[in-house]
Formats: C-alpha cells, sequence, structure tokens
C-alpha cells in the first residue's frame, strides 16, 4: 500500500521549497532593501497573512480578487481572503490605523503572497513581495520617487543596471471616451491595442473618428521615453489625454535629474496590469533577460491619491548576482567558544562538532579552528 502514496517531497504546482543558500540569499536581500526604504524614511508595516473577506476585497483589492483564496473562520464564521498582493493590505491600515498621521506617509512592507493561478511566464504562485507606498500626495515628484527608491533597492543587492518602463494605463480609455467610443467597437479596440495589432488599430480607430483616431501613432510610438514623449507632444489629444501625457513628461523629467543614466521606455497607449491604476505605472526590467522585477504606478488608497512599487524577489534573486559564501569553520570538540564567537564577528560561519564523529567534510567546512584563527583544512593537515 506505500507503494501508491505521493513522494512526499512532492508540492501542489506554483509551489516550491527554497533550500540553502538560496533561502538564506533572498533572505538577506529583502533586509537589504528594506534598510534603503527606511532610510528614505518609508516606516516599516506587517499586515496579516489572512482578512476578512469584505476588507481584503475592498478598494484596490477588488483588483485581485479573482486570484484570492478563500475559506472560512472557524472562530467567527465569516469569510476570510489569504492575501494576493499586500498593496491593498497597506492602503486599509494607512485609512484606519494609521487615519491621524500626517500626510504623506510612507510605508514598507515584506511579505509572501498566494495566488491562484500563476502566469505563462511567472508559474509561481506563492511570491514573496516587498515594496513602498507613497499616501496622501499627487504629483510628479512622488512617483519618481517611488521609482527611484526601488532602483536604489536594486542597486542594493547587486543589480545596477535596470530599465524602467512607463506606461499610462489611463491613456487609451481617456481617448475612447472623448471620441464617444463604446460597446463592440470599443471591446475591439482595446483587444487590438492590448495586442498590439497596429493595422487593427488603424482601421478600428478611422472607424471610431478623432481622437482615438492618433491612437495608431501613439502605438508605434513606444519605445525610448523621449520618442514617446514627443510624439505625445505632437499629438492632437482632448484636455484629459494632454494632462496625462504632461503629468508622464513631469514624472520623466523628475527621474532624468536624479538618475541621468537610467534607461526609460515608454509606452502611451499600455493598459495591462493592475486594474487599480489611475495614472502612471511602472515596471522595472532587469538586465538580460531577467524579466519584471518590480511593477507599481499611481492608485487611490481610499480616498487618498497614492503611488507605489512592489519588488517580486523571486525574480530579483534570480537577476543578482550570487554573492560569495561566508567560510564555514569547524570547530572541535572542546574548543574554546570564545575562540568561535570571535570568528563568527570577522563574518566567518562557525559549526561545532556534535560528536567524535562530527569531522570538517562531513559538516562542509573548509576551514578548522585552530587557536583563535580559522585555518584552510589543507593548511591544517
Amino acid at each position: 500500500m506505500t507503494e501508491d502514496l505521493p513522494n512526499p517531497a512532492l508540492l501542489p504546482s506554483g509551489l516550491a521549497d527554497l533550500l540553502p543558500p538560496e533561502a538564506a540569499r533572498e533572505a538577506d536581500m529583502v533586509e537589504a532593501m528594506l534598510a534603503v526604504f527606511v532610510g528614505q524614511g518609508y516606516e516599516r508595516v506587517k499586515p496579516p497573512l489572512l482578512e476578512f473577506e469584505d476588507s481584503l476585497l475592498a478598494g484596490s483589492g477588488a483588483a485581485v480578487a479573482d486570484q484570492t483564496f478563500r475559506l472560512m473562520d472557524p472562530d467567527s464564521h465569516r469569510m476570510m481572503g489569504l492575501r494576493a498582493d499586500i498593496t491593498p493590505q497597506v492602503a486599509r491600515i494607512a485609512a484606519t490605523r494609521l487615519a491621524d498621521v500626517p500626510r504623506p506617509l510612507r510605508l514598507s512592507y515584506s511579505g509572501q503572497v498566494l495566488r491562484i493561478h500563476g502566469s505563462q511566464l511567472a508559474p509561481e504562485r506563492q511570491v514573496p513581495q516587498a515594496g513602498i507606498e507613497l499616501i496622501g500626495v499627487d504629483c510628479a515628484e512622488a512617483d519618481a520617487e517611488v521609482a527611484l527608491i526601488a532602483t536604489a533597492a536594486l542597486a542594493e543587492v547587486g543589480i545596477t543596471a535596470p530599465s524602467l518602463d512607463i506606461t499610462l494605463p489611463t491613456m487609451a480609455p481617456a481617448l475612447l471616451d472623448a471620441a464617444g467610443v463604446h460597446g463592440d467597437l470599443r471591446r475591439k479596440l482595446a483587444r487590438a491595442l492590448d495586442r498590439k495589432d497596429a493595422a487593427a488599430v488603424r482601421e478600428l480607430a478611422t472607424m471610431a473618428g478623432p481622437p482615438a483616431i492618433g491612437l495608431p501613432a501613439l502605438l508605434t510610438a513606444a519605445g525610448p521615453a523621449d520618442r514617446a514623449l514627443a510624439a505625445l507632444q505632437e499629438a492632437d489629444l482632448p484636455p484629459a489625454a494632454r494632462a496625462i501625457a504632461d503629468n508622464a513628461a513631469a514624472i520623466v523629467a523628475v527621474i532624468r535629474a536624479r538618475a541621468p543614466e537610467l534607461h526609460i521606455t515608454l509606452d502611451p497607449v499600455e493598459f495591462r496590469g493592475l486594474q487599480y491604476h489611475v495614472g502612471v505605472a511602472f515596471t522595472l526590467y532587469g538586465p538580460g533577460t531577467a524579466g519584471e522585477l518590480a511593477r507599481g504606478g499611481r492608485y487611490r488608497s481610499g480616498d487618498e491619491a497614492a503611488t507605489g512599487m512592489t519588488l517580486y524577489l523571486d525574480a530579483v534573486r534570480r537577476a543578482a548576482p550570487v554573492p560569495p559564501e561566508a567560510p564555514r569553520v569547524f570547530i572541535p570538540l572542546g574548543a574554546d567558544p570564545a575562540a568561535a564567537a570571535g570568528l563568527r564577528a570577522q563574518g566567518f560561519v562557525t559549526v561545532a562538532a556534535l560528536t567524535p564523529a562530527d569531522t570538517p567534510q562531513r559538516l562542509r567546512c573548509g576551514h578548522i579552528l585552530r587557536g583563535n584563527s580559522a585555518a584552510p583544512i589543507e593548511e591544517s593537515v
């Protein structure tokens, strides 16, 4: 009968154990990034893993309702949700527990989220996150600040050349609203924009008429920020869309002034991503094929303006350079504990023998304690 039992190491799809040394790497990266956040005024909060469903999925939390695991609380008999994103929880904290704290409010966090489904590119369903939220202010400087601090956090863990992609998820809806496009034509145009089908966008925009007729030019303008901003400047935009374009230009100007070396791209009509974004949206990409390292942007925290950025630690860990491991020092039976403590203070990892059977090789140690020093194994023989 035991032959029919599943392998005890088998886990549900999208879930995985993180083993040494990667688990330690991730923990170190979290603390390094949080130190960057705290050092720039973002105070740390720790929301719970579970909340009552009605509060967890309120406001911006509604955008991740279809990714949220639900269960019955055996104590209160109310439905609870297992968080799929931490940003809505921080918004709740700001609106309730920290409602009387002067604005702007700067908060940081880290933790695990669990989602019902992964994606084709990111199949993980349990995702470690770290991030910041800036609540209570609506200006280009605030949006630029969260993007720059996220970039600084990546640099702290060794990712020094990310690319910042800015999208304007409200631009296409603003143009379609101004053109009075609704119903089936609007759905078709949105689908064509989502698929980057320039020919279909051109045909459908012509049917919709001005100002939607400008969508094909904005679609092909995606790329380096200067080119996209120039296309927005030249476009004949209605007032609401012009305000979106001017805001994007102001954000890019602030970022350029503070980080001139940062590579910035801009897609004026991209609207994919979290549905709660009401202004610019950001994605930080790692070098090469590292993929998405962070996402964020402007949203509403209850009745307040807010902007933030979430870093995806699985992706960050894969993209960051692997630091050298601290040397492991074998501490023989009966050795002076003070000598071992002195080695740990110097950055060594000490592994004490517990029985005579323990050896440096068995405990994976490349050094051994000799006197008060760590000697390489080959030199100690």
